[in-house]
């Protein structure tokens, strides 16, 4: 067996030829840096001669050189030097900005998923830019750059906080850490743009990412400054950061200091993102797609790789902004949504790559033993005292017998304490001539008419749908967790969510009114199928299945942003606090198919517990115990896509509440149980309450659910993330 040994690089002795695999690298390394000067050259010239104004090549470069009088022209004024030019030079610079920045911080966390937008910088930006559109009517290129400057600054430092804890180095926790913090700025977004139809009308094209609005050199030599900035400071680092890939220790052996090198990083990238984002808005896959390719070519070489994804990202995105000028002529199409298409699938490639493993990004459940054996069985927690066969007890019925666990049954009940309570408060919210006492009895049809009448007839109904809601996305995220053996795989983070909104929004645009209750859940199998298929199957462990839901649910996101900027302005804010998850109008009867889905699949989801407690174990000690992995899996796939999809079909995409419930749920039930039922009650409970703070926060205005979930929900995530407790670290 061939021993690699890491240390400082060779010395060549002087009049010695270097290594030929080093002349052929950097022979690979100059082709390919001249191939994209060639072709990002190309995509400039394309990019002036395609577009409104019926302006040709010949006409284009008549202008560019000054022949013919062509200047003089107001026409070829308006069209070239007003209109093309600048747009072209901005995409040029926005993509080679994005390009490093997705480099930088690939290099700074050793983790090759790394990216502005995966990673809650854009979601950062984003949010300052609306602060500064909502509270201060910022309209300019340096007012955009101020806000998006700071929410860009407080993404980027909790990211690298992140990164510099214990097992920061992770990829699925750099990566969930990120989605969690652009999950909770998003919903702070969502919570100051829901109640503004005019903030919203802004917010709904700029958040697509667009250089539509590009006219003249204005923004962009406003803002050439800070990006040429952050150009200086990415180059400057290189070679330090170089030397932190070797670790923290021989980095300061070296005479570096690693903590000072990532502040420095974190500066860069927030110039570069910073400024991107107040040019063209938020663009995701970018710096990705740039830095995974640009690596790819020129191997551990740091500014080699900087300057080739510079290059690569500016070719991308000025070759995307061409295709979204063609692709829907006389529109133009979101330039993020095709990149969207590119980087999707990319990011996925990254994944299943062979080259994950010499990156550091094996799975978890493929690592092998010292002797390259079978994988590691899972390994559960041994019962405490007082668990196990002590914590059971056997209900007997004639020839019928049931075995109850205390703790289990001790915990539901308490739940379903809980959720009575949560039931009374919600519906006493807002009725402030109404005691609790009232309400109370008015829930259960007793105590005055009017009060039963204002309670049962308009506080119920919507209460009844949260439950079903809730009840759904709890044992949801409970059979998706268990089934991908991951307290973290649940169905908004595998897709689930967003195409089931995908699929509502399409069926509302093609029937005219509000989309069909049924169309969530086919959107949702729609999506879980492709995820499933292009992962390797829901039984991987680790990053692959959660990763390749984040590409399925940025390319669903991206159908949903499209829909929601090709309606009016009146259908499309009353759309969007839908697909923000909302109860506002919901009664009884939009609640009846979430109700009968319940009815049939919680009984099905009870009887496959059993064998979900197997599950947890790995796939030969679960045959062997006479369990079918691949049946249970494929049943408990499709019991979690029915529930999640009809959740999202009656409120929308409530997010968070499939992963906080089962996580709750198996506290206080034990490690040894698959807390099915428990689930069920918490997801209930956290909708219900969730609504109700939504409903009385602002005085005068309501915060749908899914946003108060959101905001709320990212924190806990951050808390499962960082969590000691083995059962949930990742």
């Amino acid at each position: 067996m061939t021993v690699s040994q890491v240390g400082p690089p060779e010395v060549q002795p002087a009049g010695q030829q270097a290594p030929a695999g080093r002349v052929h690298g950097n022979r690979a390394v100059l082709t390919a840096s001249a191939a994209l000067v060639l072709a990002v050259l190309v995509l400039s010239a394309l990019s002036l001669s395609v577009g409104a104004g019926e302006v040709g090549a010949g006409d284009v470069l008549d202008y560019v050189l000054g022949r013919h009088g062509a200047r003089d022209s107001s026409r070829l004024s308006l069209v070239v030097g007003d209109l093309r030019l600048p747009r072209t030079l901005t995409a040029l610079a926005v993509g080679a900005a994005l390009g490093t920045a997705g480099c930088l911080l690939q290099a700074v966390t050793r983790n090759p998923l790394a990216e502005t937008g995966l990673l809650g910088v854009n979601a950062g930006a984003s949010l300052g830019v609306v602060v500064g559109i909502a509270f201060l009517g910022v309209h300019s290129g340096y007012g955009y750059l101020l806000w998006a400057f700071g929410g860009a600054v407080l993404a980027s430092a909790l990211v690298l906080l992140i990164a510099n804890r214990r097992g920061g180095g992770s990829p699925m926790r750099l990566v969930l850490a990120g989605s969690a913090l652009g999950a909770t700025f998003g919903g702070i977004t969502s919570v100051l743009i829901v109640n503004s139809a005019e903030t919203y009308d802004r917010f709904r094209f700029w958040v697509l990412g667009s250089l539509a609005g590009v006219e003249g050199f204005t923004k962009l030599t406003s803002l050439a400054p800070v990006l040429a900035a952050g150009f200086v400071v990415a180059l400057l680092i290189a070679r330090p950061l170089s030397a932190l890939a070797l670790g923290d220790d021989l980095a300061k052996g070296l005479g570096h200091r690693p903590g000072v090198i990532r502040v420095v990083v974190a500066v860069a990238v927030t110039l570069l993102t910073a400024a991107s984002v107040a040019l063209v808005g938020p663009i995701s896959f970018l710096g990705l797609l740039a830095g995974f390719l640009a690596r790819a070519v020129t191997g551990p070489r740091l500014t080699a790789q900087l300057v080739l994804a510079g290059l690569i990202g500016a070719g991308v995105l000025t070759g995307s902004d061409v295709l979204a000028r063609v692709v829907s002529r006389p529109f133009e199409a979101p330039v993020s949504v095709i990149i969207a298409l590119f980087g999707a699938p990319v990011l996925i490639g990254i994944v299943r790559s062979r080259r994950m493993a010499s990156m550091g990004m094996t799975d978890p459940a493929a690592d092998e033993g010292p002797k390259g054996g079978r994988t590691a069985p899972v390994r559960l927690p041994l019962p405490r005292k007082g668990e196990g066969g002590g914590d059971s007890l056997v209900v007997r019925t004639g020839s019928l017998s049931l075995l109850v666990h205390r703790r289990a049954a001790v915990a539901a009940f308490a739940l379903a304490a809980v959720l009575v309570g949560a039931v009374v408060l919600s519906a006493y919210a807002g009725q402030s001539e109404m005691g609790l006492g009232r309400t109370f009895s008015a829930v259960f049809g007793s105590g005055d008419r009017f009060d039963v009448l204002l309670v049962q007839k308009f506080r119920l109904g919507r209460i009844v749908a949260g439950l079903a809601a809730g009840a759904a996305l709890g044992l949801a995220g409970c059979l998706t967790q268990t089934l991908a053996r991951n307290r973290l795989a649940t169905p908004e983070l595998l897709g689930v969510n967003d195409g089931a909104t995908a699929a509502v929004l399409l069926s509302a645009t093609l029937s005219g009114t509000f989309g069909a209750w049924w169309a969530g859940p086919l959107g949702a199998l729609a999506a879980v199928l492709v995820v499933t298929a292009v992962s390797g199957g829901l039984g991987q462990r680790g990053y692959r299945v959660l990763v390749v839901g984040l590409a399925m649910s940025a390319l669903a996101s991206a159908v949903t942003q499209v829909v929601l900027s090709r309606r009016s302005l009146n259908s499309a804010s009353s759309l969007y606090v839908w697909t923000s998850g909302s109860l506002n109008g919901r009664s009884y009867s939009v609640a009846v198919p979430v109700l009968i889905g319940l009815a049939v699949l919680v009984p099905l989801a009870l009887v496959v517990a059993r064998h979900l407690n197997v599950l947890r174990f790995d796939d030969s000690t679960a045959a062997s115990l006479g369990v079918a992995p691949g049946r249970v899996r494929l049943v408990c796939m499709l019991l979690a896509v029915g529930l999640a999809g009809l959740a999202v079909g009656i409120c929308g995409p409530v997010g968070f509440v499939a992963l906080a419930s089962p996580v709750i749920a198996g506290r206080l039930a034990g490690p040894l149980r698959v807390p099915v039922v428990g689930s069920m009650l918490v997801g209930a409970a956290l909708v219900v309450l969730a609504d109700t703070v939504g409903r009385v926060a602002l005085d005068g205005a309501e915060i749908p659910v899914g946003i108060v979930t959101t905001v709320l929900g990212g924190p806990f995530l951050l808390w499962v993330l960082l969590g000691r407790s083995a059962a949930t670290r990742v």
